[in-house]
C-alpha cells in the first residue's frame, strides 16, 4: 500500500465522519494526526491539503517505517511532536521556502533554533 493510498484511505474515513454530529466532528476540509513517538501521542487536527505537501509526505514516510501502514482511527506521525508544530507554522505563513525545502533541512533548521534558544 502506497503513501497516496493511506491518505485517500483517511480522507474517505473523515468523509463518513463528517456526516454525524458528535463532539469529535472535524472541521470541514481537516483530518486528525496523532504526533509523537511516545506512547501516548499530541492530537492535532491539520488541514488535509498539508498532506499533499512535500515536507509532510516525507514525515509519512518515516511514520511507515516506524509503525507501518495499519493504523486504528487517526494517522500517526513519528516525529517530535515540536517539530510537527515547526513544520505546521512554516506551512501556514505560506513561506515559499517551505516547497524547496528538504525534510534533513527542515529538521536542521528546527534543531538550529531550538539549540540557540536554549542558549
Amino acid at each position: 500500500m502506497t503513501a497516496t493510498r493511506v491518505i485517500k484511505k483517511i480522507l474517505s474515513c473523515g468523509l463518513k465522519n463528517s456526516s454525524s454530529k458528535s463532539a469529535n466532528q472535524l472541521p470541514q476540509g481537516h483530518v486528525r494526526v496523532y504526533v509523537g513517538k511516545e506512547e501516548f501521542p499530541c492530537k492535532f487536527e491539520v488541514e488535509a491539503n498539508y498532506l499533499n505537501h512535500p515536507l509532510f509526505e516525507n514525515l509519512l514516510q518515516l511514520s511507515v517505517e516506524e509503525f507501518g501502514y495499519s493504523y486504528n482511527g487517526a494517522l500517526r506521525i513519528a516525529c517530535e511532536i515540536d517539530l510537527f508544530k515547526y513544520l505546521l507554522d512554516l506551512l501556514k505563513s505560506r513561506n515559499p521556502v517551505a516547497h524547496y525545502m528538504e525534510l534533513q533541512d527542515l529538521i536542521s533548521k528546527f534543531y538550529s533554533i531550538r539549540k540557540k534558544g536554549s542558549q
